[in-house]
């Protein structure tokens, strides 16, 4: 009876210590990376799909955060996505004519926008919007249009 005792705390701890461990992973892997802050200009970028993009997602130019995500709503008049996001005013040269695309880390890594630079002489300031925008690209998608190439080829 004592021994069933023994194994029964020990499986209830090591459940207990698994699940300590998972909540630790998640705090740990989403939205770490620190950006943060008080002297930022806003940008924003229309998306024809954003896929899981998320408020608080980084914005990235050249594999370096330079700001952060803050609303992403539905524009009904033109039927696309608005992503606002803020640029650390440090970086207040980048030219107005930057593409952004919303790409993936990983393979199943969370989203952010990621810019590129363009050549203009003018640069982005507080309103400004992207007008080279690239779109999420959608898993499920490429997966769905391969299966029908794939289908139709051996007919």
């Amino acid at each position: 009876m004592r021994q069933t005792r023994a194994v029964e705390f020990g499986t209830g701890l090591f459940v207990l210590m698994g699940m300590a461990a998972l909540f630790f992973l998640t705090t740990q892997a989403t939205g770490g990376d620190g950006f943060s802050s008080n002297d930022v200009f806003e940008v924003q970028a229309r998306f024809e799909n954003v896929g899981s993009l998320k408020p608080r997602a980084p914005v990235a130019m050249a594999g370096v955060t330079i700001g952060r995500v803050t609303d992403i709503v539905f524009d009904p008049v033109e039927l696309n996505a608005v992503v606002s996001f803020v640029i650390d005013s440090q970086y207040d040269q980048i030219p107005d004519d930057s593409s952004a695309a919303i790409l993936t880390s990983g393979l199943l890594g969370s989203q952010y926008i990621g810019m590129e630079a363009g050549g203009s002489e003018i640069y982005l300031e507080e309103g400004s919007e992207i007008f080279l925008p690239q779109s999420a690209i959608i898993l499920e998608n490429l997966i769905g249009k391969f299966l029908m190439k794939s289908s139709s080829d051996s007919k």
